[in-house]
C-alpha cells in the first residue's frame, strides 16, 4: 500500500531513504515552528499588546543586518555540516531558554512585561532561521531531479505539522494557557533532532568531504560592492527589490489588523490562543490542499504572472477587511485574508520571486540574490512597521488602515506588472543574444513561448546574419511548434549551410506537413550531404499526409550509396507500412549484414529499433566482426530485441572486450529486462574479474535494495577478500628474485583492484544515496591524504551494508602496507594466486611454482633462452613505447610478438624500401644510417635495448627513411608484424591510444632536446 502510494506521488525507489530521513524532520520541526509562532504571537499580543508591534518590527529591521553579518561570519568559521548542527543547537537553545523562562513565570507568578519583546524577537529569529535551515538541508542533500520529486512531499510534511500544531494549540491553550503551547515546541524540536543529525551525518558530511577553495577576500569585497551598486542602479533589480519589499510589508500590515481585531474579540489569552490554533490548523489544511494544485496553478497563469496574481489577492483581502469593518463578519473576513496572505507570501511569492534571478548568469545569481533579498527583508519589515505605526502612533482607525493597505496593494499590482514587463524584456534580450544565465532555462523558454512577441522574435532570429542564432530559433520552433513558420522553414531548405538545412528539417512538423511541403523536402533526398538526406528521410517517415508519395520518394533511396541513408530509408518504409517495399528492404538489410564492417552499423541499429527478430542469427554472427563499432551496434541491437539466449555468448566475449563494448553490453543487458537476472547471477561465481564486474554493475542497477543485499553484497565481499588474499604475491615473487614478474603482479593486482572497487562501489551506491557514495569514493581516492582520511572515516561510520563497508575499508586503508609473508613465500601467497579466477595471476603463480630447469624449458645455462608469454610481457612493460598499455593489452601485443636473432652485420631494414615489421631491441644494437643523394653513408644513431624501430613504416605503409644494421654482437629482437598489429589496434582501440600517447611522449622529449640544444 505504501509503495503504491509513493509511486502515485512520483517517488522512485532511490528516493525512499532520503524521504524517510527528511520527512519526519519536516513534520516534527513543522509542529515545533508553528507552536513557537502560535505561542509567542499570542503571549505578545495578550500580555504586552499589539500596539507595540510596530516598535518591535522596527527593532527587528535594525537587527536583521547584524544577524546576517553574524551568520555570514559563522559560515566562514565552520564547515557546512558544523554550521547546520550549530544552527540547530542555537535554535533549540533559544526556544528552550524561552520555555524555561515562561515556566518560571508560571510557577512563581512573576510577570515581566518587557520580557515579551525579547520573546518576540528571539522566537521570530527561530521561526525565520528554522525555515531556511530545513529547506537548505533538503536542497543540499537532494540533486535537482530528486528535489523536484521530494520537495512537494516535504512541503506536505511541514504543512501536516502545522495542522497538528494548530490542533494542539486549540486543545492545550484553553486548558493550560499559551505558555504551555510554547513549552511544547522544544520537545518536538528535540524529537526531530536524531533524524536531523543522522541526515547530516549520512548525506551532508560525505558531500562536503572535499571543500572547494574560496576566492580571494578582496575579490569577494569588490564583487559585493559591484552587486550593491548594480542593484541600486539597474531598474530591473530595483523593481525586484521593491516588489520583494512591499509584499512582506503588506503581510505585516494584515497581521497587525488580524491581531488587533481578534484581540478585541478574544480578551482572554487562552481563548485567543485556542482561536489562533484553529486558524493555524485551517491555514495549513488549506496549504496542504493548495500544494496539490500549485504546479497546475503556476502553469495556468504562468510563473511571471504569479506575482501579479498574488498582488491582486492582497488587494482583495484588504478590500474585504475594509468592507467588513465593523460588521459581525469581520472575524471571518480577516481570518480568511490573513491565512491567504501567509500562504501566498511563504508558499507562492518566495518561489515566484526567483524569476528575477534565473535570467542572470549563473556566476552572478547568488550575488544579486543575497543583496536584493537582504535589503528587501529588512526594508519590508521597516515598511510594515511604518504602516502599523499609522494606527499605533497616529491613531488611524483600522478600517482606514485597511483602505490604505488596499491602495498599497493596488500600487503593488502595478509594480508587479511593470516587473513582469522588465522580466519579459530581459528574457527577449537573453534569447536574442543567447548570453544570459549561461543558456536560458527551459522554464523561461516555455513561458516565453506563450508570449505575444514570441513569433515575432523567432522571425527576427530566422533572419539573423549569425547562423548560430538561426539554429537556436529553429530549435525553438521544433520544440514549441508555433504556427505560421512553414513557408520560412521550406525556404531555409535551400540554404547553403547543411547545418541549417538539417535544423530546418527537424523544425518542420511532419504530422502537419502537406503534399507541397513534402515535395519540397523530397528535393533534399539528393542533397550532397548524407546527413541532410538521412534527416529528410526521417521526416518523410513521420508524415501523415501524402503517405503514398512519401513512400515512393523514400523508396528511391534504397539505392543510395551511403549506409546511413539506406538504413534510414528502410526504417522510414517500415514506419510508413509500405508493404510493397518490404522485399527490397529485406534484401538491402541482408546484403549489408552479410558485408559487415563499418557500413553495417546503421542497418544493425535499424534492425534493433524495428524489432526485426528474423535477423537475430546475422546480428549474433556480427559479434565476431573485427570492427568495434559494429560489434557495439550488434550488442545494442540484441538488447533492443531482448534476445536473452545471447547472454552466454556475450559473457564469453566480455573478458577481452574494450571498455566501450563492456558498457554497450551492460546497457544491452539492462534493456533485456528482468529475464537477464537469473543467468547473470548464475554466471557470477565462475566469471573472470572483468566479466564479473560488468555483471555486478548491471545487476546493481536492476535489482532492488534487498536483492542487492542478498545476492550482490556477498559476491562483492568475496571478490574483495580474494583480491586481498592475492596481495602478498608480488612480495613472494621478489623473494624468489623475480623482480620483473613482481612488477607485473603489482600491475595486475592494481588493475583488478580498480575493477573490483568499481563494482563494489556500484553495489554500495545502490544501498545508499548515489551522490553520497560518489562523494565518499572521490574522497577516498583523492590525492590529499587528509581528504582520503576523511573519506575513510565517513565510510567507517557504517553507511550502506556493514559487510561490504568492512571489506572496502580494509582495501582502502591497508592496501599499501607491506604484507607479511610466511616462512615459505610460495606456500600461501602463490597457492592463493594459483586458485584465482584471473588468468594472469594463475600464470604468475604457475611460473613461480616451476623449478628452474622446468621454467627454462630444460635448457642448459649456456644455451640460448627463449621468451615465454610472461617474459615477453615483462620485457614490453619496460619499453617506453608500450609503457602506457594495461596488462591485458600488453598480453595481446605479446601474443603476436615473435622472438628473432640476427648475426652481427645483418641488414635489418633498408632506406627507401617498404617495411612490414616493427622491431623491439632486446639485446645487441642496431646502427641507423642515412644515405645522402651523393651516395655517402652517415651514422645517425644507435638503437640499444628497449628501443623501437619501424613503427611508422609498418603501421602506415611509408617507406623507411634510414637503414639499420645489427651491431655489437648478435641482435635479439621481438618482431611485430605491422598488419597483425594494425588488426589488433582495430579490435582493441585502447592499444592504439596507448601507443599514440607513447609516440607523443617521444615527440615531446625530442622537442625539448631540440629546444635545449638551441639555447
Amino acid at each position: 500500500m505504501n509503495d503504491r502510494l509513493l509511486r502515485w506521488a512520483g517517488v522512485k525507489p532511490e528516493d525512499h531513504r532520503k524521504l524517510f530521513a527528511l520527512g519526519p524532520i519536516f513534520f516534527l520541526c513543522g509542529i515545533a515552528e508553528m507552536l513557537t509562532f502560535n505561542g509567542y504571537v499570542t503571549l505578545f499580543n495578550e500580555r504586552l499588546g499589539s500596539e507595540y508591534l510596530p516598535y518591535v518590527y522596527m527593532a527587528e529591521a535594525v537587527i536583521l543586518p547584524v544577524e546576517a553579518w553574524l551568520l555570514s561570519w559563522l559560515t566562514g568559521k565552520l564547515t557546512k555540516p558544523q554550521l547546520m548542527r550549530a544552527m540547530f543547537l542555537i535554535l533549540f537553545a533559544v526556544v528552550a531558554v524561552n520555555a524555561a523562562v515562561l515556566l518560571c513565570f508560571r510557577l512563581t507568578g512573576a510577570e515581566v512585561r518587557w520580557y515579551y519583546p525579547f520573546l518576540f524577537l528571539s522566537s521570530s529569529f527561530v521561526v525565520r532561521q528554522q525555515t531556511i535551515l530545513l529547506w537548505s538541508l533538503a536542497i543540499d542533500l537532494c540533486p535537482t531531479q530528486q528535489s523536484k520529486r521530494l520537495m512537494p512531499l516535504f512541503v506536505s510534511g511541514a504543512a501536516s505539522g502545522g495542522i497538528v500544531a494548530g490542533l494542539l494549540a486549540l486543545g492545550v491553550s484553553p486548558l493550560l494557557g499559551p505558555d504551555a503551547v510554547y513549552v511544547l515546541a522544544p520537545l518536538f524540536l528535540l524529537a526531530g533532532a536524531p533524524n536531523y543529525w543522522k541526515a547530516i551525518h549520512r548525506y551532508l558530511v560525505p558531500l562536503t568531504l572535499k571543500a572547494t577553495g574560496s576566492g580571494d577576500g578582496e575579490t569577494d569585497i569588490n564583487a559585493s560592492t559591484y552587486y550593491y551598486k548594480k542593484s541600486f542602479t539597474w531598474p530591473y533589480m530595483l523593481v525586484a527589490m521593491a516588489v520583494m519589499t512591499a509584499m512582506p510589508a503588506l503581510y505585516f500590515l494584515m497581521e497587525y489588523e488580524f491581531l488587533n481585531v481578534t484581540r478585541a474579540i478574544y480578551t482572554n489569552e487562552s481563548e485567543f490562543g485556542a482561536f489562533f490554533g484553529l486558524v493555524t490548523a485551517l491555514l495549513f489544511t488549506l496549504a496542504l490542499a493548495l500544494q496539490a494544485f500549485s504546479n497546475r496553478i503556476s502553469a495556468w497563469i504562468g510563473p511571471s504572472n504569479m506575482l501579479v496574481a498574488i498582488s491582486a489577492v492582497f488587494g482583495a483581502g484588504f478590500l474585504l477587511v475594509a468592507l467588513s469593518l465593523p460588521t459581525p463578519v469581520i472575524l471571518y473576513a480577516i481570518s480568511l485574508s490573513y491565512m491567504f496572505y501567509y500562504l501566498l507570501l511563504y508558499y507562492f511569492a518566495e518561489p515566484a520571486n526567483q524569476m528575477y534571478f534565473k535570467l542572470l548568469p549563473i556566476s552572478q545569481r547568488d550575488g544579486f540574490r543575497y543583496v536584493v533579498q537582504g535589503v528587501s527583508a529588512s526594508a519590508g519589515i521597516a515598511l510594515g512597521a511604518l504602516l502599523q505605526w499609522l494606527h499605533a502612533g497616529l491613531g488611524m482607525d483600522l478600517r482606514t488602515l485597511a483602505w490604505v493597505g488596499a491602495a498599497a496593494a493596488g500600487g503593488l499590482v502595478l509594480l508587479a506588472r511593470y516587473g513582469r514587463q522588465l522580466y519579459m524584456r530581459e528574457l527577449i534580450r537573453s534569447v536574442q543574444s543567447m548570453t544570459a544565465a549561461d543558456g536560458v532555462s527551459a522554464d523561461a523558454f516555455r513561458e516565453f513561448s506563450r508570449h505575444a512577441r514570441f513569433p515575432a522574435l523567432l522571425a527576427e532570429m530566422l533572419d539573423h546574419p549569425n547562423d548560430y542564432g538561426r539554429e537556436v530559433a529553429l530549435e525553438l520552433i521544433r520544440r514549441y511548434r508555433p504556427g505560421g513558420f512553414e513557408p520560412k522553414l521550406l525556404q531555409l531548405l535551400t540554404h547553403p549551410s547543411s547545418r541549417l538545412r538539417m535544423a530546418a528539417l527537424r523544425a518542420l512538423d511532419a504530422s502537419a506537413a502537406g503534399p507541397e511541403a513534402l515535395s519540397r523536402v523530397a528535393a533534399l533526398l539528393d542533397d550532397p550531404d548524407h546527413h541532410v538526406r538521412a534527416e529528410a528521410i526521417r521526416l518523410m517517415g513521420r508524415a501523415n499526409a501524402a503517405v503514398g508519395d512519401a513512400a515512393r520518394w523514400v523508396r528511391t533511396k534504397l539505392q543510395d550509396d551511403h549506409p546511413l541513408v539506406l538504413a534510414e530509408a528502410v526504417k522510414a518504409l517500415f514506419l510508413l507500412k509500405d508493404e510493397a517495399s518490404f522485399g527490397a528492404c529485406c534484401e538491402r538489410i541482408e546484403r549489408l549484414l552479410q558485408e559487415g564492417g563499418e557500413s553495417a552499423v546503421a542497418i544493425v541499429n535499424a534492425v534493433g529499433e524495428l524489432k526485426l527478430d528474423r535477423y537475430l542469427p546475422e546480428v549474433v554472427r556480427l559479434l565476431q566482426d573485427p570492427s568495434p563499432a559494429l560489434r557495439a551496434a550488434a550488442i545494442e541491437s540484441l538488447g533492443l530485441l531482448r534476445h536473452t539466449p545471447a547472454v552466454p555468448l556475450l559473457l564469453e566475449h566480455l573478458e577481452r572486450a574494450e571498455p566501450m563494448l563492456q558498457e554497450a553490453t551492460k546497457d544491452a543487458w539492462i534493456r533485456m529486462g528482468d529475464d537477464i537476472v537469473p543467468p547473470l547471477l548464475a554466471a557470477l561465481p565462475d566469471a573472470p574479474p572483468r566479466v564479473w564486474a560488468v555483471a555486478v554493475r548491471t545487476l546493481a542497477s536492476m535489482l532492488s535494495e534487498d536483492g542487492c543485499r542478498q545476492s550482490l553484497v556477498p559476491e562483492a565481499v568475496r571478490m574483495l577478500q580474494s583480491l586481498w588474499s592475492n596481495r602478498p604475491l608480488p612480495a613472494a615473487l621478489r623473494a624468489r628474485a623475480d623482480d620483473g614478474f613482481a612488477g607485473i603482479a603489482e600491475l595486475r593486482l592494481e588493475e583488478l583492484r580498480r575493477i573490483a572497487l568499481d563494482a563494489a562501489w556500484a553495489v554500495m551506491a545502490r544501498l545508499m544515496d548515489d551522490t553520497v557514495a560518489q562523494a565518499i569514493r572521490a574522497a577516498t581516492e583523492d590525492a590529499d591524504e587528509e581528504v582520503r582520511d576523511s573519506g575513510i572515516e565517513a565510510l567507517a561510520e557504517g553507511v550502506g551494508d556493514g559487510r561490504l563497508t568492512a571489506a572496502l575499508l580494509r582495501q582502502l586503508s591497508s592496501w599499501d602496507e607491506e604484507p607479511a609473508l610466511p616462512a615459505d613465500p610460495a606456500a600461501d601467497a602463490l597457492r592463493a594466486a594459483r586458485e584465482s579466477r584471473d588468468p594472469w595471476l594463475e600464470r604468475l603463480a604457475a611460473y613461480a611454482f616451476e623449478g628452474e630447469e622446468e621454467r627454462r624449458m630444460g635448457k642448459d645455462k649456456d644455451e640460448r633462452q627463449l621468451f615465454g608469454l610472461l617474459e615477453k610481457v615483462v620485457f614490453l612493460k619496460q619499453v617506453p613505447f608500450f609503457s602506457q598499455l594495461s596488462l591485458d593489452e600488453l598480453g595481446r601485443v605479446a601474443e603476436i610478438a615473435e622472438e628473432r636473432f640476427h648475426p652481427e652485420g645483418t641488414r635489418i631494414f633498408t632506406q627507401g624500401t617498404a617495411n612490414k615489421t616493427m622491431g623491439v631491441v632486446v639485446e645487441g644494437r642496431v646502427d641507423v644510417t642515412v644515405q645522402t643523394p651523393a651516395g655517402e653513408q652517415f651514422k645517425v644513431s644507435e638503437l640499444g635495448p628497449n628501443a623501437v624501430y619501424g613503427e611508422s613504416s609498418s603501421l602506415y605503409g611509408t617507406l623507411t627513411t634510414a637503414s639499420g644494421t645489427a651491431a655489437g654482437g648478435e641482435l635479439r629482437i621481438l618482431s611485430l608484424n605491422g598488419d597483425a598489429l594494425s588488426k589488433l589496434i582495430q579490435l582493441y582501440p585502447g592499444i592504439g591510444i596507448g601507443v599514440l600517447r607513447a609516440a607523443f611522449d617521444r615527440v615531446r622529449k625530442l622537442e625539448m632536446t631540440i629546444a635545449s640544444s638551441t639555447q
